[in-house]
């Protein structure tokens, strides 16, 4: 049962560094802040398609990822 949940988890942790990957760069929007860009910054900018599937799987896998590394720790 262990060495499932170890191959499981090292299939989760290759998923969830891809996905973290192809997320869009959130950081650089920040910058706007001293160059202006108010209206971006309130504006309600939502995700949309395959980006929030993306950030919608890469949470359910970090859950996951979370869940089963817990469970290995305490068997």
């Amino acid at each position: 049962m262990s060495e499932i949940l170890e191959i499981i988890l090292l299939v989760v942790s290759v998923l969830l560094i891809v996905l973290i990957l192809l997320q869009s760069n959130k950081a650089s929007d920040a910058g706007q802040i001293i160059t202006g860009g108010n209206d971006r910054l309130f504006g309600n900018v939502k995700e949309r398609g395959m980006e929030l599937f993306i950030t919608r799987l890469t949470a359910f896998l970090g859950t996951t990822f979370f869940i089963i590394s817990l469970v290995l720790f305490l068997m």
